[in-house]
């Protein structure tokens, strides 16, 4: 008995440690950040834009800079509990 349980961890070791065994992949190798890039690419919807020197059109210098001013101001001051609040059973939302 004590002689089988012993050949059985052996053999599970044998097993367990080829799982460590190195192993090179070229082909995983060779083609390492091509998904990155075509993903990068699919998503960028022109990709000339950054040569574009025109003037933005389209929204005047008060309300783009409310809207800037806003966008900051989130960061600075966290929102109010309001009636957006999401409370579930009592938990939560007061202080």
């Amino acid at each position: 008995m004590n002689r089988n349980v012993a050949g059985m961890f052996a053999i599970l070791g044998i097993i367990g440690l080829s799982g460590c065994a190195a192993t090179t992949t070229p082909e995983t190798d060779a083609r390492l950040g091509e998904s990155m890039t075509m993903l990068k690419a699919q998503q960028t919807l022109n990709p000339d834009a950054s040569r574009n020197t025109n003037a933005v059109t389209g929204i005047d210098g008060k309300a783009a800079k409310g809207a800037l001013d806003n966008y900051r101001d989130s960061f600075r001051k966290p929102p109010a509990d309001g009636p957006g609040f999401l409370s579930i059973g009592g938990i939560g939302g007061s202080k």
